[in-house]
Formats: C-alpha cells, structure tokens, sequence
C-alpha cells in the first residue's frame, strides 16, 4: 500500500489550498457583470495568464498520473505526446486558427461549426462534446480519489464529493477567471512539488546515468530508453506502434483535434485581450510543454526501477497509474509531503475545472440559448450557466467510476479523444481549407467518424483485428475516425448544394476580414507569435534528435 503518515503541517497546506482557490473565486465573483464576463473573462486577460491556464488546464490527471504510467510502462517514447503529439498543434492553434476564432469572435468550438455548416453538425458537436468534457472531468475525479484513498486513507466517494464541491464551488462564484487564476496558482504548485520530487527520486538511482542502467535491466530494457528507434514496419519498440501510427495517428490526428478543437483548451486563449494575446497564449504554454517530460516521465521511470512488481504485481501501489503516488510515498518528507499532495489535488481539480467550464459555456451558449431561449439578458444566462455547472460536476462524479476499469487512464483517454476530437478536427479543418464543404457533409461526416472510431475499438476489443497495445489501437482507431470522417464529408459535400461564399466571411481560409499581420506589427520579438512558434518548433526539433 502506498498509505502515508501524513503530519498536521501536511494537512495544513492541503487546507490553506482549499481555502486560497475558494478565496479566490470569491474575488473572482466582483468581475462578473455580463454573461461574457462569466464564460469568458470579459476577452480582458493578458497572455502570460491565459498561457500558463492553457497548460495548467491541460495538467490533469491524463499528464500527471496517465503520462507518469506511460513513462513505466512504455518508457522514453512517451515523449512523443509532447514533442510530435503537442507541439506543432500548438503552434498551428496560434498561428493559423486562433485568428479564425478569435476574429469572427466565436464564444466556442461549436458556435464555429454552426456558423460554417449549420445547426446539425453544430448540435450534434455540442451534445457530444458535452458528454466528453464530463466523462474527461469524471477522469481527474476518480483519479484524485484513488491517489487520496491510497495516500491518506480517505475514502475514493469522500475524496471525489470533497474535490468536486471545491471546483463547483469556486467556478458557480467566479466562472471563468476564477477558473484561470486558480489554474495559474495550481501551475507552479505542480512544478515546485514534481520539481523536487524529480531531483530527490534522481538522486536517489543515481541521476541519468544510473536510471538508465537500471531501465535496461528492468523489461522494458533498451528500447525504453529511446523515442524512434524501432518505429519503422514490423519493427519492435514498447508502445507497439510504427512510425505511421506514430506520426500520422498521434503527431496528426489525436494531437490537431485535441488542440485546436478542444474548446477546454481554446476557451482560455478566447478570454485573452486583444489577438495578439489569443495568439501568443498556445505559443507561451508550449514552451513549459516541451519541458514537462522531465517532471512525469522520468517519475515513471524510477517507479518501474524502484518499486518491486511495479506493473506487473497485485496491489493497487504497483498499477502503473501509481507511479508519482508511490514515489511521493517513498521519496517526500513531511512538509514537502502536503506540498506534493496539493500538487496532485491542484493537478486534478485544474482537469475537472477545466471541463466543467467548457461543459457551462457550451450548454449555455451552444444548447440553451441556441435551441430553447434565445433572447434572455445577461442575469439568466450568468444563473443558467451557475445550473449547468452543478449539473456538469454531479454527473462527472457520476462518471468518475468509468475510469476504475483501466489500470492506465491513459489509455482510456485516448480512446475518448479517438471518438470526440478526430473526426471534430476532419470537420474542422475541411470546413477551413475548403469553401465547397456543405452542411450535410459536415453533419454526416462527423456521425461517420465517430461510428468509424467505435467501431475501431469494438473489433480490437473482440480481438478480431490484432494490435499490438491499447494505446496503439487508440492511434489506429484516431486515423479511422479521421479518414473516415474526410471522405464522407468530401463526398456527400460533392452531392449537396454549397453556401453562398458571403456566408464564410471570417469563416473559411482566404475569406477572413482580420489582418494577418496585425499580431506581429510593432512589437519586440517576445511578443510576435511567428518567432516564439519557430524558437519552440526548434527546441522540439533539437530534443527529438537528442532521444531519437
């Protein structure tokens, strides 16, 4: 068991946590005076706030917990999620979309498609992506219930009720600020708690050199010490997927539809101030992104050296999900102990904030306001909003549970990001090139690539099509989903009657009334998008090469 001796300072940090995010949407709550201010921060936000957001949001338990087992259980060619599965797609959001979203003013994802194809891809979207966000936030739940269970020996429902009342707490008062700059708080908790952790567990094997040795010794051996070797057909790596999995499936598909199509993320580069500021807030939190490795990775890797059975024995300390739990158990003392426990719930409620934020947006903008009552003020909308939030944080505890049946969440995420983000991102990206898509073809492509995603899943799981591992069939049913989303839209777009071009102002490629030069005109370099895209692809590029 991982359980710990948890001192009276430990719990006094987790409590003055607790008390600092509710502080803060208490604060939050003055700025609220209209239902943008609400969803949206009022667009007033300056970049380095909704950057770091950008990357706390995504610091849930899929990086922390999900990362940290797939860095045991599949070693050094995690990395891949980074720097081929998250960096390029950043840098596209910044460059190429974000002008789209934030110059024709959209107040979501959805909203886009309905503007681009029509009510039935944009209804169809909007319900889906309402079921993800609450099945994603029930992830971060169930996973800050487990490691609190393990850890301090509260109860899984206790722990999850507990967390869940503090998110719903400080978003029905704050909305989206309050959201933000608790996420900005949970940013450097997270790094200062997983910073130290790293250097003690590192010190402890022995620094790079001695982990190394020891991963060749332990299963994974020396295919676990490197990215791209083995990638190529029939060749042999941990993960078990070739290069065009790899790059295609994860680098491609699952990365651009996670990235530029994930309104939890997005939302926080629309509450920026001006387009400058939209763009730069993707561009900034890529440059912590490409470093995070280190903090979840290597934790994983000790984890697989250290802990005897890990993996692969009976208890619940030895599940790959436990990698970062065990070594704070192991390695923290008191003190450091509460700081690392309040980087895992602040790591976990910055995931449920996240969704449960996009969940009130999407239902209240792209659900209520679109289908039922159009023409409300800005007070019921705000209280509307303050429901859905209730709603989306009581069924997420309801989904919580979803995930216990996966010994890696990761895996499980992954295939949700298969079914909702793939085929959204072919949609997408047709309907931005392309000014012959139709709304048919955007609505049927969209059914077609989630049938093509579930499909996918149902003949691996049956055991009728053999892929390697689950993480490679999650690649593999992402290129499905996409695929088979492009060419129905294509072809049904080829047999239906198009849009008037003057309805894709501001919509489609080439169409766009926003000056693409506007970001970059006077200003230093730190501050033009272009040149903080090419410094972080270069370092990408660079660590890629190292790992190769």
């Amino acid at each position: 068991m991982l359980r710990i001796d948890a001192s009276a300072l430990d719990y006094a940090i987790i409590v003055l946590y607790f008390v600092t995010v509710l502080g803060i949407g208490l604060l939050a709550r003055r700025l609220i005076k209209s239902d943008l201010d609400f969803f949206l921060s009022g667009r007033s936000l300056p970049a380095w706030v909704t950057g770091l957001a950008f990357i706390a949001a995504n610091l849930g338990a899929l990086e922390i917990l999900g990362m940290a087992a797939n860095g045991a259980q599949y070693g050094v060619a995690t990395v891949h999620f980074y720097w081929i599965g998250a960096i390029p797609a950043m840098v596209f959001l910044g460059l190429v979309m974000m002008p789209f979203y934030y110059g024709s003013k959209v107040r979501s994802v959805p909203e886009w498609l309905r503007r681009r194809y029509g009510r039935e891809a944009h209804l169809f979207n909007a319900m889906s992506f309402a079921l993800a966000t609450v099945l994603i936030s029930g992830v971060n739940l169930f996973a800050l219930g487990l490691v609190l269970s393990l850890m301090l020996g509260w109860s899984i429902n206790v722990a999850i009720i507990i967390a869940a009342g503090i998110v719903l707490g400080y978003i029905t008062l704050g909305g989206l600020s309050s959201a933000i700059y608790n996420e900005v708080l949970q940013f450097f908790i997270i790094v200062a708690a997983l910073g130290a952790l790293v250097f003690v567990a590192l010190h402890d094997v022995g620094g790079f050199s001695g982990l190394a040795d020891r991963v060749k010794q332990s299963p994974l051996g020396e295919p676990g010490l490197h990215a791209w070797e083995g990638l190529g057909i029939g060749g042999d790596n941990p993960i078990g997927a070739n290069f065009i999995a790899t790059i295609f499936g994860l680098g491609f598909v699952l990365s651009f539809g996670y990235w530029t199509t994930n309104f939890a993320e997005v939302q926080r580069a629309l509450s920026a101030k001006d387009q400058n500021a939209a763009q730069r807030t993707p561009l900034i939190a890529a440059f912590p992104k490409l470093f995070i490795p280190l903090l979840v990775v290597i934790p994983g890797l000790v984890a697989l050296v250290t802990v005897k059975g890990f993996g692969t024995g009976p208890n619940p300390g030895q599940e790959y999900n436990n990698a970062i739990p065990a070594l704070i158990a192991h390695y923290l003392p008191s003190g450091m102990l509460g700081l690392a426990v309040t980087a895992l719930i602040a790591a976990f409620m910055a995931g449920v904030a996240a969704n449960v934020s996009a969940f009130n947006t999407v239902v209240t903008y792209d659900l209520y306001q679109d289908y039922i009552r159009k023409d409300a003020d800005d007070r019921h909308y705000i209280a509307f909003g303050r429901i859905a939030t209730v709603v989306g944080v009581l069924i997420s505890i309801a989904t919580a549970f979803i995930a216990k049946g996966y010994d890696n969440i990761m895996n499980y995420v992954q295939l949700l990001f298969s079914y909702f983000n793939a085929p959204l991102f072919a949609t997408f990206v047709i309907g931005l090139f392309w000014r012959r898509a139709t709304r048919w073809g955007g609505f049927a492509g969209l059914v077609a690539g989630t049938l093509g995603a579930f499909l996918t899943h149902l003949l691996y799981s049956k055991g009728t099509i053999d892929i390697p591992s689950p993480l490679a069939a999650d690649f593999w049913g992402a290129i499905v989903a996409f695929s088979a989303d492009a060419i129905v839209t294509v072809v049904v777009s080829l047999m239906t009657q198009p849009r008037r071009e003057e309805d894709l102002q501001d919509l489609v490629w080439g169409m766009a009334k926003v000056d693409p030069g506007e970001a970059e005109r006077d200003r230093p370099w730190w501050q033009r998008p272009r040149v903080l895209a090419a410094i972080a692809l270069a370092i990408a590029v660079i660590l890629n090469i190292i790992f190769i």
